[in-house]
């Protein structure tokens, strides 16, 4: 059940917006790891093609920050490995694997071919629903969006007050554009997911992740040949996204 708005959460956001508005993302990613006003956080991560750039920046402020990474149990094993190898590179002390009870799956999923005839509901049982669960200790959350991605993240903030669950949002990377994210794993000398070199630029279940032509929109092999470009994590005015979210 989504929480309810804390009092004076929407006037917080507010005044940390305006106070960061010209800082950069690691003054963000400190001030929301460690300001009451922000309250228990997590760092909500893919592990997919820019993932580490903040997991490291994650990682040298403090590592025992919460992270959470949903294992859909259809990921590619290129993926699996890379968080594995990547956790212990990164030496992250809390680490949560999140994943769909099993019952939840065999009553929904019987024949694990659910993402063949609704890829909504096979989102929501695998990735949305655990998600949310997971987060219900947790006044706020960190994201790796970024404005550059289009539709309604142009306008991304710092900081969100998430209407639908009530919990902060803190997106640090939300100025950064493509060649920043790689500037700042080439510098730091990061691992890179292995999928990226073999076309993948946006990384989710392996069933409904396909290539990318030289050209095309990064995320075109996301749900490919259908409306859908979001797995409905994040809300848009109170509202779980699934589809492809209207122009700002």
């Amino acid at each position: 059940m989504p929480r309810d708005i804390a009092p004076g959460q929407e006037a917080r956001v507010a005044a940390l917006n305006a106070r960061y508005r010209h800082h950069g993302a690691t003054a963000v990613l400190e001030k929301a790891l460690s300001d009451e006003d922000v309250g228990e956080i997590a760092l909500v991560s893919s592990f997919g093609a820019e993932s580490v750039a903040l997991l490291h920046l994650v990682s040298v402020i403090d590592r025992t920050t919460p992270v959470l990474f949903i294992d859909t149990e259809m990921l590619f094993p290129e993926t699996l490995t890379y968080q594995a190898d990547l956790a212990v590179k990164l030496r992250l002390e809390n680490l949560k694997i999140v994943r769909a009870p099993l019952a939840e799956q065999l009553a929904r999923d019987p024949d694990g071919k659910l993402h063949t005839r609704d890829t909504d509901a096979c989102c929501a049982l695998r990735k949305t629903e655990p998600l949310l669960r997971a987060l219900a200790p947790y006044d706020a959350w960190i994201t790796g969006r970024k404005r550059y991605q289009g539709g309604r993240r142009t306008a991304l903030e710092f900081f969100e007050a998430e209407e639908a669950t009530g919990r902060i949002k803190v997106n640090p990377l939300a100025h950064w554009n493509a060649q920043d994210v790689q500037d700042y794993i080439a510098e730091n000398r990061l691992p890179r997911h292995p999928l990226v070199s073999q076309g993948y630029p946006s990384i989710g279940c392996a069933p409904c992740t396909t290539r990318v032509a030289p050209g095309e929109d990064p995320r075109a092999g996301r749900w490919r040949d259908s409306d859908k470009d979001e797995c409905g994590i994040h809300f848009v005015d109170g509202r779980m996204v699934r589809g492809k979210a209207p122009a700002a």
